[in-house]
């Protein structure tokens, strides 16, 4: 690019990388981001264990190379991806990065999981501004809202608390995410104009690319799209997912068949997905987990370097002979099922 972005910090940054990195405006909010952002849900247990000193160079490597967005959330691991980065932005000129976080989903214990409420929404931004170690955040996101048992609980307390904390100067914009993509769709049409940007995991994939459907409607909105999850957390790399995912045993199946084709070829799936990722036109950033430096360096050598002869051959023999075998696309609905019931259990 000819014009460095207004969060290069000379002598902190590689330039070179900077200068290679797209920066694309993030909806009405004036700001520039990185086409790629840094997700940090992989900063906790949910995806394995994790040496805090390997997470924290992670995200600083990512920052130096141009990346300017990052996101966390109270339940990546209790606080505990705050946590870390936390400890890893303290060497970080302010200045180099935006930082998002969210509200209203925290405990992996089902009766303590989420709270909406405007209480809870309050001290959750307090904590997280102490974690994070920083003076106002950039971006707070309603976590989850799928799981609300009444989304007016959103419109009357969630957000309106957002509202107030931004008067206060504790944050600048506010957005919301969901996994289904008509949950999404009614909660920003119940409060138009009120939400800067909007987060959609999973479904821009290899195997799912329903967000096209819902781009129209979100940039009518004035809508910063953060699309994130190429990888189908986890289950598009060659490691395959968590034990947790909440995927379909045949989805998993096949895309476990997909991770052996491609180690048979020398080939990391989870470079094929995320180049999948990164090729639709209209979202402001593509937001991936990267826990290790490897891992970052895969996923820019994606965006910067694209796909390697080899690494395309082996693409289309996958868009072609495999993951069209995918029966179920999506899991949705899987994990919002398993949620109430358990939550109807234990008031019986």
């Amino acid at each position: 690019m000819d014009q460095l972005p207004s969060t290069f910090v000379e002598n902190f940054h590689d330039e070179a990388s900077v200068r290679k990195m797209k920066y694309n405006s993030f909806g009405n909010t004036g700001l520039f981001v990185s086409k790629i952002s840094l997700g940090t849900g992989t900063l906790s247990k949910l995806y394995g264990d994790l040496g805090e000193t390997d997470g924290a160079n992670a995200v600083r490597l990512a920052l130096k190379k141009g990346i300017n967005y990052i996101d966390t959330a109270p339940f990546y691991g209790q606080g505990r991806s705050e946590e870390i980065l936390g400890h890893a932005l303290k060497d970080v000129p302010r200045q180099a990065y935006y930082v998002a976080t969210k509200v209203a989903r925290y405990e992996m214990e089902y009766d303590k999981m989420f709270d909406f409420s405007a209480k809870k929404t309050r001290a959750s931004v307090e904590k997280s501004l102490k974690l994070l170690g920083v003076d106002y955040i950039d971006v707070v996101q309603i976590h989850d809202v799928e799981f609300a048992a009444d989304l007016n609980v959103i419109w009357k307390e969630t957000l309106p608390t957002l509202e107030a904390l931004r008067a206060e100067g504790k944050l600048k914009y506010i957005g919301v995410s969901a996994y289904p993509m008509d949950v999404l769709k009614t909660v920003i049409s119940g409060a138009p104009g009120r939400f800067d940007t909007v987060l959609c995991y999973c479904r821009n994939t290899l195997i799912d690319d329903s967000l096209k459907e819902y781009l129209p409607f979100f940039q009518a909105n004035n809508l910063a799209v953060i699309c994130a999850s190429g990888h189908g957390m986890g289950l598009l790399t060659n490691s395959g997912p968590q034990t947790w995912h909440p995927a379909h045993y045949q989805t998993k199946q096949v895309c476990r068949e997909a991770a052996e084709y491609c180690k048979q070829h020398g080939v990391e799936l989870g470079k094929l997905a995320m180049y999948h990722f990164i090729q639709l036109d209209g979202p402001s950033t593509f937001l991936s987990g990267m826990q290790s430096k490897a891992l970052v360096e895969i996923n820019l050598a994606a965006f910067f370097d694209g796909l390697t002869d080899n690494e395309r051959t082996v693409l289309a023999y996958l868009n072609e002979r495999i993951f069209p075998n995918v029966a179920q696309r999506n899991w949705e609905g899987i994990e919002v099922k398993r949620y109430w019931s358990a939550m109807n259990s234990t008031k019986n």
